[in-house]
């Protein structure tokens, strides 16, 4: 995002977190994704709730008379404090709803205490389909239908994820809109560690990493970016040798194949 969908962002977080304790949490983030599925497929209706040229109560009037019977109160207040913000693209309040919706499932699973196993699992899931190209090209293949790949998941997950982490990774890979499904998962990643006030340390390494190392790690990351820092580890077989580390848009990158890279181009320059 940028210019005022930015800042826009930034404050119905806020206003979520305010909410935090009213309502059932898992109701309020299953609402706001069947909005954001709603409003992916109507282009009219996502244009003109998105159109600051327009009044904002009219907008607010619009999508209440909409959803006012089919999402419960808590939804509907929040989403009337979307559509009342002020957004650079339509694509952006999409965007928001499924921020809004993935944080609320994320801080009703740390209400129960099953914050850490999904977080783990939406990880987990993400290496797999990292692995397997057989995989990503289902997924992201444009003649099957989103249901297909949302109960495909499903499947690979029933019995093996929580109920949460299963929801969540459904919704957004039927509801890719052209982005990478891997980037899509990191994202998802990011929203559950920031529910412990962490940020996520993506590191690729040619070799496994034990315990330790990836504590001693973490701690060196946490002191350089000021900020706490959980590290997720996966095997990348291109890196040769030393790790690559990305924190949200910044890369770290120490890796023998990089080394190789920059002197193959220094000796052609």
């Amino acid at each position: 995002m940028i210019g005022a969908s930015r800042g826009s962002l930034l404050t119905v977080q806020e206003l979520l977190s305010s909410r935090s304790d009213q309502g059932d949490l898992s109701i309020l983030s299953s609402d706001l994704l069947k909005v954001a599925d709603l409003i992916t497929s109507e282009k009219s209706l996502r244009q003109t709730l998105a159109d600051s040229g327009q009044a904002a109560a009219s907008r607010v009037a619009l999508v209440s008379s909409i959803l006012e019977s089919r999402i419960s109160g808590e939804a509907l207040s929040l989403i009337n404090d979307v559509v009342s913000a002020r957004w650079s693209a339509d694509s952006d309040l999409i965007e928001a709803l499924e921020v809004l919706g993935t944080t609320a499932a994320f801080m009703a699973a740390k209400s129960s205490g099953t914050l850490d196993r999904i977080e783990n699992e939406v990880f987990h899931f993400g290496r797999v389909v990292e692995g397997s190209e057989s995989l990503q090209m289902t997924l992201t293949d444009p003649a099957l239908p989103a249901s297909a790949k949302a109960s495909l998941v499903s499947d690979l997950l029933a019995g093996k994820a929580e109920q949460t982490s299963i929801a969540v990774l459904t919704y957004f890979v039927a509801h890719l809109r052209g982005r990478r499904i891997v980037e899509v998962i990191e994202s998802l990643s990011e929203l559950a560690a920031a529910q412990n006030n962490q940020v996520v340390a993506q590191v690729r390494s040619a070799v496994s990493l034990d315990d330790q190392q990836v504590a001693r790690l973490a701690t060196a990351l946490t002191t350089i970016t000021g900020r706490q820092v959980k590290v997720n580890v996966a095997l990348d077989t291109s890196v040769l040798g030393g790790i690559s580390v990305k924190i949200g848009n910044e890369v770290i990158d120490g890796t023998v194949a990089t080394r190789l890279e920059q002197a193959r181009r220094s000796l052609q320059a």
